[in-house]
């Protein structure tokens, strides 16, 4: 059997970790941010651009210690066990198997902004991009690291291109009242754009196919994160400096911008930008998500049967079938459910929360010596976590039904295995 290559350097770990990072978020959430709390959105976006690095040292740390395919996975099992570890990997799941159908919806929001396409015509622009992302991930690791190399440095001078060419049409007047609804909606905005921040664990579901973790794990974190929080807060500036949350019923705020300054043809620009946006974002957590599923199948967490590489590309094929099938389902279930877009983006919000709750404890518990950070993490999410509201159950829901299948039904590890394991 075929083991994961180990062929992620320093610069397709930034790709990894950028597009993990800068996804359905920066096309979406400065509007729906705006809209919550008006111009003082931003301080959202400004505390978690500075949060998040605690979030990214965290699971670099980790995975730099111990560089194994499955990541907080991996965390939850070393520090807490086999039950905590499945909940882990049933909350990595709902995050993905819901999630991906919300961005792709947000993908198929902006070309509609551009083109004319009617409700069915939009959730068949989503599937196809599910369907591209697990089609360029089935051929191997090779192929989906190349693919997003190329994906982000383009996405990244685009976005560049749209803030610059908006910064004219931007007047400060538009910040005024800054608080507008006052301070309870601005905690709101935060828990809704957390999503825009989730992406850094993702990079260390991969670790076991880095070539030297050790040394890239952090080199590649400090100018992601600098990256990511350029990015978010210049783009939330502009769409509020320019009022464009206010344009396309705030759902395409980016595309607003691009259409200020050379009219329709920015909006189809922009339309085929976050389709590219949305694939990268997907490709990136396919890949990421898929060796949870695989690595945690091998432990009993998950059926047994998803325990599989393939022979020819080493990729966990059966991790990712099940992954395409299961959001595909989903994505089938919003549209017969009529599902609005910020439910569909809290849900997985939730399970990605209680995700970062898990690796920033296992984060204090086995960096010892290094444990402010993780801490910091841990309070962070602890923080935003209630503003998910009754949305939250679903992943608590999901978290129950983990454990009580690891307690009765899944293949346990005698525990001087695990031990073993683990040294």
């Amino acid at each position: 059997m075929p083991g994961l290559r180990k062929i992620i350097t320093l610069r397709y770990a930034i790709a990894l970790y950028v597009s993990s990072v800068v996804g359905s978020g920066i096309l979406v959430l400065p509007g729906l941010a705006a809209k919550i709390a008006g111009p003082a959105s931003i301080l959202a976006w400004i505390l978690l651009s500075l949060a998040s690095y605690p979030f990214a040292y965290t699971f670099a740390s980790l995975s730099a210690r111990r560089p194994e395919s499955g990541g907080v996975y991996g965390f939850s099992k070393e520090s807490f066990g086999f039950e905590a570890a499945t909940m882990t990997s049933w909350l990595f799941g709902l995050w993905f198997i819901t999630g991906a159908p919300a961005v792709t919806l947000i993908a198929a929001s902006y070309l509609g902004y551009a083109f004319p396409l009617n409700r069915p015509e939009t959730f068949l622009a989503a599937a196809a991009i599910i369907f591209t992302t697990f089609a360029v991930n089935i051929r191997g690791i090779v192929i989906s690291s190349k693919v997003q190399l190329a994906l982000i440095v383009s996405i990244i001078a685009l976005i560049v291109v749209a803030i610059l060419s908006s910064i004219p049409f931007v007047r400060l007047q538009n910040f005024s009242p800054f608080l507008p609804f006052g301070w309870v909606p601005v905690g709101t905005a935060a828990a809704l754009i957390f999503w825009s921040y989730l992406g850094y664990e993702n990079v260390s579901n991969v670790a076991e196919e880095f070539e030297n973790p050790k040394r890239d794990f952090q080199r590649s974190i400090l100018s992601s994160v600098l990256i990511v929080g350029v990015l978010y807060v210049s783009v939330s500036f502009v769409t509020i400096g320019t009022f464009a949350y206010r344009s396309g019923g705030s759902v395409a705020p980016f595309a607003a911008l691009l259409s200020n300054v050379i009219g329709v043809y920015g909006a189809a620009g922009t339309a085929i930008l976050a389709a590219f946006i949305i694939f990268g974002t997907g490709n990136a957590y396919m890949t990421g998500m898929s060796r949870v599923v695989y690595a945690a199948a091998k432990d009993g967490a998950f059926p047994q049967f998803l325990d599989h590489l393939n022979r020819k590309t080493s990729a966990p094929d059966r991790a990712l079938e099940m992954l395409f099938g299961a959001s595909m389902a989903v994505l089938v279930i919003f549209y017969f459910l009529n599902v609005d877009l910020e439910t569909a983006l809290l849900i997985p919000s939730g399970a990605a929360i209680l995700v970062y709750v898990f690796g920033s404890s296992a984060g204090i518990k086995l960096l010892k010596t290094r444990k402010v950070l993780p801490g910091i993490s841990l309070g962070i999410s602890l923080v935003v976590l209630p503003f998910v509201g009754p949305l939250l159950a679903v992943s608590l829901i999901v978290a129950v039904l983990a454990f009580v299948y690891a307690k009765y039904a899944g293949r346990k590890i005698p525990k001087e295995s695990l031990s073993e394991k683990l040294q």
